[in-house]
């Protein structure tokens, strides 16, 4: 079941380094790279210049959620994304360096980079957490560029889901007969797919990509210094009841860093990261002279503790120590992590899939994922 090969490095093993969910993620990275290096110092400048490091660090974490963003091809985050029942567009995303320096933002309607937003309130502002139209007009005030966060081919997704659902029938995006979003398990299924960066399974077969999913892009980096950082950007559930937000961009729920410790960012079901404060516990468990193996699998044994699990549902983590080493592990099989590091880039699996035994496609046509759409049903009308 375990697949951890240990390795102890020192500090002068670890050199700069840029980890992200899924597979997706991996062209995301690789753009931020130059970035995280600082394009016109040295080496020894970068590490006698902390607070400039710092800066290039976080310049990261940002230019790499911002591609994301930008990338029509990943179904869960930004322009790729899905509209809530409502047929409107919401972004949540988070940015941290410390329990004392983060920030995040929820339910942006008109501005596609969350996390930019979300260090705009870091940086400027004593608060952690702006939400809503409140958010959007903050942007607005620091001379963000607001635009329309629908694309077309999302608008027609969702008109074919929306026309489904009056019929009380399934459609092209499955849907269950009390209204209800039907569930599929994300699975990534790698950069050599056409449907790379789009998650989820279809109800038939295991080839391609369902035509609804939602996950988020997480990254970790840590720069030549040794400072640590996190962003998290998602366009959240789709056709989710609008207003809710899930874990990304909480901070101990989507992502935690403490300095000198580590950092850990999850990515799944936003309820159930968030019920177990999953991104903390992982820190936490390091804080507490834990290894990086105890913190994946302590937040997989919390989300046993949640109690029957409905099978569409996943948890994916990624804890990076404060020398750089990094684990990861899934609740069960289908998740990829993204690294970019001196010695290139690549994806891989987990190191710990805690139920392998879960391979089989969701049971979408039983499980919902949502209990209700925010919308009445057929038959309640």
């Amino acid at each position: 079941m375990f697949r951890w090969m240990p390795k102890t490095l020192t500090p002068s093993d670890c050199g700069p380094r840029l980890v992200g969910t899924w597979s997706f993620a991996l062209a995301a990275i690789e753009s931020a790279w130059s970035t995280l290096l600082g394009s016109n110092s040295s080496d020894v400048d970068r590490v006698a210049g902390a607070s400039d490091s710092r800066s290039c660090l976080l310049d990261a974490i940002e230019a790499a959620c911002q591609h994301a963003d930008l990338d029509p091809g990943v179904d869960s985050v930004g322009l790729g994304g899905l509209p809530d029942s409502s047929g409107r567009m919401s972004l949540d995303g988070a940015i941290m360096e410390s329990p004392a320096r983060f920030a995040g933002v929820a339910a942006l309607r008109r501005h596609l980079h969350p996390v930019s937003v979300a260090r705009l309130v870091m940086e400027r502002t004593e608060h952690t957490l702006l939400c809503g139209a409140d958010a959007d007009e903050f942007a607005d005030r620091h001379a963000s560029v607001a635009r329309e966060l629908l694309s077309d081919d999302a608008r027609s997704v969702y008109e074919q889901w929306e026309a489904s659902r009056r019929e009380g029938s399934a459609g092209p995006i499955d849907q269950g007969k009390d209204g209800s979003l039907l569930g599929l398990r994300p699975v990534d299924p790698g950069l050599g797919a056409d449907s790379a960066g789009k998650l989820f399974r279809p109800n038939t077969g295991r080839e391609g990509a369902a035509p609804a999913g939602h996950d988020t892009i997480g990254v970790l980096g840590r720069d030549l210094a040794g400072n640590l950082a996190a962003g998290c950007s998602t366009s959240g559930l789709p056709f989710k009841v609008p207003g809710r937000v899930g874990d990304s961009p909480i901070a101990g729920h989507g992502l935690f860093v403490q300095p000198e410790v580590g950092s850990a960012t999850a990515t799944g079901t936003g309820e159930l990261i968030s019920g177990i404060c999953a991104s903390f516990v992982a820190v936490e468990t390091l804080r507490r002279g834990g290894t990086l193996l105890d913190a994946v699998l302590e937040v997989m044994l919390r989300v046993d503790e949640l109690g029957p699990l409905r099978p569409h549902h996943q948890v994916g983590v990624i804890v990076m120590d404060a020398l750089g080493n990094v684990a990861s592990g899934a609740y069960r099989p289908g998740f990829l992590i993204a690294t970019r590091d001196e010695g290139g880039g690549r994806v891989s699996g987990p190191d710990l899939v805690h139920r392998p035994e879960d391979d089989e496609l969701p049971e979408s046509a039983r499980d919902g994922l949502a209990k209700n759409d925010g919308h009445e049903t057929k038959e309640a009308r």
